[in-house]
């Protein structure tokens, strides 16, 4: 399963930063951007962090995920376009073949909010 992985290598990144902390931080959310492209299910990716955290460091913690649509650039419509995922990637305009993606591959942390000492915080990848 594709969402396995990517939560495994996820949470090997979130201890990485954890362990580098000089006090144990307490998370309370990890933001992820995942775009529609990189065929990641949202809800797939939540039961596998869920699974996978139990009895762990990141145990209870929220995952929230902005998902991000793909979107395509026509050169010579000059105009960008949605692509139907499956079902039609070429430019509804002229029928030129995607080439050029704007949007739609990210799969990146976007952020983790944290608390230590009484004060809470965020930090940006």
């Amino acid at each position: 399963m594709h969402e396995t992985d990517m939560t495994k290598s996820l949470i090997l990144t979130v201890k990485d930063w954890y362990q580098s902390q000089p006090e144990p931080p307490k998370i309370e959310k990890i933001h992820l951007i995942v775009g529609q492209f990189t065929c990641v299910e949202p809800v797939s990716l939540q039961f596998a962090f869920e699974v996978q955290t139990r009895n762990s460091f990141l145990a209870d913690v929220e995952l929230v995920i902005k998902d991000i649509p793909l979107v395509a650039f026509c050169h010579s419509c000059q105009q960008e376009y949605k692509p139907e995922i499956g079902l039609q990637y070429s430019c509804p305009g002229c029928n030129s073949p995607m080439e050029d993606i704007r949007a739609g591959r990210e799969l990146k942390i976007d952020r983790i909010e944290y608390s230590s000492l009484n004060s809470h915080h965020e930090v940006f990848h």
